[in-house]
Formats: structure tokens, sequence, C-alpha cells
């Protein structure tokens, strides 16, 4: 079954020309929405990728309306022919996974988004090690220093309460469990 897809981003923008395409195209369903195609949360577009059954060709008027970047694309793409469908795009011929040359293309597409994400993963690594050597700390400053950690210690030993060392300490109670963990763990 062709079944399509459209997509504006704003509740002032028409579906109308998208859904008349779509309809020229024999698509027997559509799903629509009005949500920006950088948010991760359309439920119309969720909805129709966990109905599609074998066989199933999703059809959109433009790659533009169902995902806004490569990575997005090339990830609906997966989930499309993860169910057992293919894709196609009408404004972008070449876009169509129905066809050998279209799967061809998008196998391509698939392969240069792994090479830049190793590249970019490379990228990052090799600059961390470097900011590291440079002394530069990653993750979240501690919310005690090392001095208040040590006296924290000491004041539980002497019997003070988690839960007022915490108030003392203007942190949670959890902050204060987790330096008892680790002076256990290093004893």
């Amino acid at each position: 079954m062709n079944i399509g897809y459209a997509r504006v981003s704003t509740d002032d923008q028409d579906l109308r020309l998208q859904l008349e395409t779509l309809k020229g195209a024999n698509c027997r369903r559509t799903f629509q929405e009005k949500k920006s195609g950088a948010r991760a949360d359309r439920p119309e577009l969720r909805r129709m990728i966990e109905q599609l059954r074998e066989g199933d060709v999703v059809i959109v008027a433009r790659l533009d309306r169902l995902a806004r970047s490569t990575r997005d694309l090339l990830d609906l793409a997966e989930a499309i022919t993860a169910a057992g469908a293919s894709l196609k795009s009408l404004g972008e011929p070449w876009a169509n996974t129905t066809t050998p040359a279209g799967k061809m293309v998008l196998t391509v597409f698939a392969g240069i988004a792994e090479f830049e994400r190793a590249l970019i993963r490379d990228r990052t690594g090799a600059g961390r090690v470097a900011a590291k050597k440079r002394g530069v700390k990653f993750g979240r400053k501690p919310k005690l220093t090392p001095e208040q950690v040590v006296l924290a210690l000491r004041l539980v030993d002497e019997g003070q309460s988690v839960p007022q060392l915490a108030d003392a300490f203007g942190v949670h109670e959890t902050t204060i469990y987790r330096c008892l963990s680790a002076a256990e763990a290093a004893a």
C-alpha cells in the first residue's frame, strides 16, 4: 500500500498542496502533522512507522518534509526498511528505495554518514586527549572541595547525621552518601 506523509512546520502553513500531490501518487492513507522537522517528537510519523507492513511504500512530496538532516533521513529510512517497507520521494527521484538504483544511492549516503561519524569521533577523541594533557577537567564540577569531603567524613565518624551535613554544606544528601561510598571503596 502507498502511504503518504505530509508535514509543515507551523500551524500557519497549509498541507493542501502536499496532500494533493500524495493523493495523485495513489496514497491510500496519509499521515499529516504540523510540527517542525527538527523535532524528534512527531507522533504521526511515529504512528506511521509503527503501522508499516511488508511491501508498503512511504511516499513524501519532498525529503525535507520527512527529515531535516541526512542523519535523520538515514535513521528513518532504516526504520522504514526494518518494517519491510520502502521509501519514495516525489521531489527527488533518486530517493526511491523501491528500485535497485535508489537503494544504492541511499546505501552510499549511509556509508558517507557513517564515515563522517567516524571522523567526528576520531577528532573528538583526539581533542579530549589534547585537552586532558593541557589540564582540562571534564564532567561536572564537584559539589564539595577535597577539604570539605575530609571534614564531612570526619563529622560522620563523630556522629553527625547525613541530613545534617547535607544541610550544613548546602548539598543534597546523595552527595554526602557518594563521598562515604568513595571513601569506603578507597579504603
